[in-house]
């Protein structure tokens, strides 16, 4: 399964879900989809602009997590 780390990305950057967004040209609700992690998908290009504004790697923001990590 893929972990969304946009939280603690944005916590450690010090920027707002809402100007992420505004950033991003993304709505807010569509930002806290994938925030969640109940995204079934993203584009790469506003990965990238999520990487843009945050000045990170993909691998910051998104994280493989075995199915035996997730269960216990």
């Amino acid at each position: 399964m893929i972990k969304v780390n946009l939280d603690r990305v944005l916590l450690d950057k010090s920027i707002s879900s809402k100007m992420l967004a505004a950033e991003i040209d993304i709505t807010p609700a569509n930002l806290s989809i994938l925030k969640t992690g109940k995204a079934k998908g993203i584009r790469f290009e506003t990965l990238s602009k999520i990487c843009e504004v945050l000045d990170c790697q993909p691998g910051d923001i998104l994280e493989y997590v075995s199915d035996n990590e997730t269960n216990e």
